[in-house]
């Protein structure tokens, strides 16, 4: 049955983006638990498997059945549009123990014989205990899975919310609504936002209004279902997610790195999405300096727009830049 989320007259003014380290920690996780079924993100996979190798992520995993519910309260919706990941995780940890004995004995039902092992019976016993130690959890994961690529995967998720507020901008809420996911549906007679995702879920918003968050590891599946005390929150796919475990000289046409020299090739050919300085330099592996000064260039020339997001600049390629950077195919010959 699809997902239900009954629009109030004040929740379309109430819609907001989100994103959440916490939640890429908890999805790569997820990832980790079952990596046959995520062939996009083999190249991280590949090489996260050595430092992964060393974590505990069992209780974690015994938490995310494959259909049912997880635990709200381990990967709430974002305490604001940009919170830290040091932020989420202190909410977790001063979560109510009365909601979390609810909540995981609830995630412990979705998987046969869950809640009688001995780790589940260990969840159980102590929610207050139980809060503390899947937090460190959290916290080692973070630390491993996400952090070191936090920049690049940050820029990606901030370039998707700043595309989809112009769209939002341009054409109103139910053209947005329609445009993030094909699972997603509006009902205009009801105001409804209708989600096709496993499971049964209706919520009135009752002017909370919706966050709107993009999300890497989710990819290609949306998520939501978030019950009260949680605000309304639907999880979707990010943009542009294409090139983003593709090593920038694999992406870069030869005949524009002559022409453009190399290091300025590949930054013109790493934007398939905006991004901003230093997340550009993280993921090239060059100095911040160095990358400015390729992008001052580029602008120049006509290849690359800039404009302000928030505490950064972020560039885009103009239609001659997305020209230049797309790979040449020659004929063959007769």
């Amino acid at each position: 049955m699809p997902y239900h989320l009954h629009f109030g007259e004040a929740d379309p003014l109430r819609i907001r983006f989100a994103v959440s380290p916490l939640w890429e920690t908890h999805s790569a996780v997820r990832v980790l638990a079952r990596p046959e079924q995520q062939g996009y993100h083999l190249p991280w996979l590949r090489r996260i498997r050595r430092s992964a190798g060393g974590l505990d992520l069992g209780p974690l995993h015994l938490l995310m059945p494959w259909r049912g519910h997880s635990p709200d309260f381990l990967y709430p919706p974002p305490l604001g549009p940009a919170a830290t990941f040091e932020e989420e995780i202190a909410a977790v940890r001063r979560t109510d123990p009365e909601l979390v004995r609810e909540d995981v004995a609830r995630a412990l039902a979705g998987t046969p014989g869950a809640a009688r092992s001995e780790e589940g019976r260990r969840l159980l016993a102590d929610p207050a205990a139980s809060i503390a130690r899947l937090a460190d959890l959290l916290e080692a994961a973070w630390e491993v899975l996400v952090a070191p690529d936090w920049p690049r995967l940050r820029a990606l998720l901030e370039a998707d919310v700043a595309y989809h507020s112009r769209r939002l901008a341009e054409g109103g809420t139910e053209r947005l609504l329609t445009e993030l996911h094909p699972a997603f549906a509006w009902v205009a007679e009801t105001a409804t936002l209708v989600v096709d995702y496993r499971g049964e879920h209706v919520r009135t918003l009752d002017g909370q209004g919706l966050v709107l968050m993009p999300s890497v590891f989710t990819w290609p599946h949306v998520v939501s279902g978030f019950d009260p005390p949680w605000q309304p929150t639907v999880v979707y796919p990010v943009r542009g997610i294409g090139g983003l475990w593709t090593a920038p000289r694999d992406r870069t046409p030869d005949a524009l790195a002559r022409l453009l020299g190399r290091h300025r090739a590949d930054v013109l050919c790493a934007l398939d999405e905006p991004a901003g300085t230093s997340a550009l330099a993280h993921r090239l592996g060059l100095a911040p300096s160095s990358v400015s000064a390729h992008l001052a260039v580029l602008r120049e020339a006509g290849l690359l727009t800039s404009r302000r997001y928030g505490h950064q600049v972020l560039y885009e390629r103009t239609p001659l830049g997305i020209a230049l950077a797309a790979p040449v195919s020659h004929p063959a010959a007769e």
